[in-house]
């Protein structure tokens, strides 16, 4: 560092320290635990040990810069003699078994890891005996600094958090960028999107100056509202023609998805919905100021041009103004509802009921523009149409959710039984109504299930808003209300069907077979285990055919339905979180998505953060279904391969790159069962190369170089290599601490050269933005999933 750099370090480290110690000058314990931030006591204390160099119980000024000069500025023996201070607890000058167990149960703790005692046991055994290598018992300095060289990505940046929060900011360079939306790349890459706003500007632009045109005759103010009224018929219509999702996901298997930016119909549905707020407010106000102008020289005053049907303006008895008024208040009023604050904070319903409106705003057009029926006649017949036709599909069949897996982080997992004449293609999503729950609601969701599972579709729920809560906690009161309800003309049969399902399932030995119709319905419905061994049914149990059948409560209270008291209940079979039942529901759709272009790509790359993984859970497995038909054997021997892949009559993918981003471990286990699935179908070497790999993040644990978490993090890399298993999620993948860092994730796709890159996200926004980057910088083809 140079002079001046070192005096910004130090005046930085003052102000820092004088904002934590008190008014003794001096840094207690507590007070460091809070400025350090960490999780765990236990590094708080050591590292409070080792920095009070004079044992005064307190850090001064001196003894903090001191040490953090040694973490920040120092080179890699000052930072690893600081390592084996704090794993050498006692202080006798090496690390004993006992001193690196505690040591790894506090770094599980700091990065939010929960694993078994004998699972930290065998994670202290693979790291003491791979650092100990004469066999004594005990880690030297010089054993524990050999054993690290073996991790020089963890050597390059080997620091704590308290470095990181003592170190000043970096100083803004400033040089010159040129703007994102001035790149050649971002203009390669959004050409469609472009082109079509383009168009669509030009079209506004055409509209807007004909109309005025039209009526020189009635001043400025008067032609700018004919204007912007011209405008409106247009917006007015096209703001549906975007979200025709059957006559969309139509197009999108045409040569149209190649000209048309049909991806990004919701983000153009937003762009028009601000447009008609626009040009409302426009038109409002010109209309305003030329009333304002007639009122001076008639005998009506300002608000009975706004507000009375007296002046006789509009061609439905001179209700124009009022309908004007009233359309005002309806379009502002669903835009506020339509903003992002109020959806992403857990107010759908808000943004649901709001945007109903839309068939009072068109019915209001109608009456207040002579010629909007002409713009609206036929779009408004094909939207009328797809309504019939999405309400005739819902109700044909009868679709109920047969099983229920409630999963970590308030996740539900619904089986549903899937009817002959349903047909989707991996990643589409439906719109699912379930009475039980809200009677009039329909929300969206993406199928998880492959469109090869022929019996059942899955849909995996997230609990973040009213309904999904709603989902969430009625299944999750199994002990005082029942899961299924039917009246007495339906129930007799309902009753029959279910028990002889059950007498098949207590038939059988095994609890996966006992609910699965096929060997495959038996490999996925492992993700009803745990650990991999133990079915998740807690007593009574369906393991073994011991399970009983237990008569089912009410779902809901009579007077919260609205219902008189049920005539009879459907037996179900309950599990802590797992449980099956015969409840009614509606599915409308399936709706297509960006995700379906996966099969047409060469390279993929499927990024989920989260409950983001379900489209992709769709993907992988139909991916794979296709990738098991092409499997071939050897006939002599063991040894089995997979063909090349590449089928321009299928799908021309030649890799698929799936990386999964979470906050914690639970999380993972939503997934887990089909992942391992996936991996056991790869059990075999490629000649090209692994055709799908996947790459695992947990944000919650600790990098690598970070000292509370550098022991972990070799411990279980040692085990994974031991084991062949992870030991987060018992994958074969390794999972990764930390958040992936995508110029090198992106670089090392790029460099494999296995064709067209296309990269598909699902997750929050706020990812994306930083994804779509990188996508640019490496001219990777970017989509993001959203309806």
């Amino acid at each position: 560092m140079s002079v001046d750099e070192d005096a910004r370090w130090l005046d930085w480290v003052t102000k820092q320290f004088e904002s934590i110690a008190g008014d003794d000058k001096e840094i207690s314990l507590e007070e460091f635990k809070t400025a350090l931030k960490v999780k765990e006591s236990f590094f708080a204390e050591r590292f409070f040990a080792l920095f009070d160099s004079d044992g005064s119980c307190s850090i001064s000024l001196d003894e903090l810069l001191e040490a953090l000069d040694l973490l920040i500025h120092g080179d890699e023996t000052d930072k690893l003699k600081f390592l084996f201070q704090v794993y050498d607890v006692d202080g006798s000058g090496s690390i004993d078994p006992d001193e690196l167990r505690t040591v790894l149960k506090s770094c599980l703790r700091e990065s939010a890891i929960s694993l078994p005692e004998e699972k930290l046991d065998d994670l202290t055994l693979a790291l003491f005996e791979s650092a100990d290598k004469d066999n004594s018992g005990a880690i030297t300095f010089e054993e524990l600094k050999a054993e690290l060289e073996a991790f020089p990505e963890v050597m390059e940046n080997l620091t704590i958090s308290a470095a990181n929060w003592l170190k000043p900011p970096d100083v803004e360079q400033k040089k010159h960028h040129t703007p994102r939306y001035l790149t050649r790349v971002y203009w390669q890459n959004n050409s469609r999107k472009l082109l079509f706003l383009c168009m669509y500007t030009c079209i506004n632009m055409v509209l807007f100056i004909l109309a005025m045109l039209q009526h020189n005759y009635g001043g400025a103010w008067f032609m700018v509202a004919k204007g912007c009224g011209q405008c409106l018929n247009f917006n007015c219509t096209f703001v549906m023609v975007l979200m025709l999702r059957r006559c969309l996901t139509w197009l999108r298997a045409t040569w149209v998805v190649r000209v048309l930016p049909l991806d990004q119909n919701i983000l153009l549905h937003q762009i028009v919905g601000y447009a008609i707020l626009s040009f409302t407010l426009v038109h409002t106000t010109a209309h305003i100021v030329n009333f304002a102008q007639l009122a001076e020289n008639s005998d009506y005053s300002l608000w009975e041009y706004l507000l009375t049907t007296r002046p006789g303006i509009g061609w439905v008895k001179g209700t124009a103004s009022v309908t004007g008024v009233i359309l005002q208040v309806l379009i502002c009023f669903m835009v506020l509802c339509s903003s992002t604050f109020v959806r992403r904070s857990g107010h759908f319903e808000v943004f649901y009921w709001s945007h109903l409106s839309y068939v009072w705003v068109w019915s209001l057009l109608v009456v207040h523009c002579a010629n909007f029926w002409k713009w609206f006649l036929v779009p408004g017949l094909v939207f009328l149409l797809e309504k019939i036709v999405g309400i005739a599909v819902s109700r044909m069949g009868g679709l109920y959710i047969v099983e229920v897996n409630l999963l970590p982080s308030k996740v539900t997992h619904l089986v549903i039984k899937r009817p002959q004449f349903f047909h989707f293609k991996p990643g589409d999503y439906v719109y699912i109504n379930i009475p039980v729950i809200a009677k009039y609601e329909w929300h969206p969701f993406t199928i998880s299930s492959a469109p090869e599972q022929t019996d059942t579709m899955w849909l995996h729920i997230r609990s973040m808003g009213q309904w999904t809560n709603r989902l969430y906690e009625y299944f999750r009161q199994a002990e005082s209300q029942g899961v299924s309800t039917k009246k007495l003309a339906t129930s007799l049969r309902n009753d029959r069907q279910l028990l002889n399902t059950q007498e098949e399932l207590f038939s059988t030995t095994d609890c996966d077979q006992a609910v699965a119709s096929n060997e495959d319905d038996a490999i996925e419905l492992t993700m009803y285990r745990q650990n991999g061994s133990q079915c998740s049914a807690s007593p009574p149990s369906l393991c073994g055919g011991q399970g009983s059948v237990e008569p089912l409560p009410d779902e809901l209270g009579p007077a919260e339905r609205g219902e008189a008291p049920p005539l009879k209940e459907v037996p179900a079979i309950f599990g802590e979180n797992h449980r099956f039942c015969y409840i009614k529901c509606y599915v409308d759709g399936p709706y297509g998505t960006p995700t379906r272009q996966i099969f047409t790509s060469e390279h993929a790359v499927l990024i989920g953060a989260g409950i983001g993984i379900t489209p992709f859970a769709s993907i992988l497995q139909s991916i794979m279904y296709r990738y098991r038909r092409r499997k071939q054997n050897c006939p002599n021997c063991n040894y089995s391969w997979c063909e090349n892949i590449k089928d321009n009559s299928d799908m021309k993918l030649r890799k698929v790159d799936f990386i999964w981003i979470n906050r914690d471990q639970k999380s993972f286990e939503w997934f887990v069962s089909l992942l391992t699935k996936l991996e056991m179908d790869q059990a075999d070497e490629e000649p090209e190369g692994r055709f799908l790999e996947m790459h695992m993040y947990m944000t919650s644990a600790l990098s690598k170089n970070d000292m509370k978490a550098i022991g972990l993090q070799m411990a279980l890399d040692l085990l994974a290599k031991k084991e062949k298993r992870d030991s987060i999620t018992g994958l074969r993948t390794r999972t990764q601490p930390g958040r992936p860092e995508w110029g090198k994730v992106f670089q090392k796709v790029s460099e494999e050269n296995k064709g067209k890159v296309h990269v598909f996200y699902c997750g929050a926004p706020a990812l994306a933005k930083v994804i779509k980057a990188q996508c640019e910088h490496f001219s990777f083809n970017f989509y993001k999933e959203n309806f």
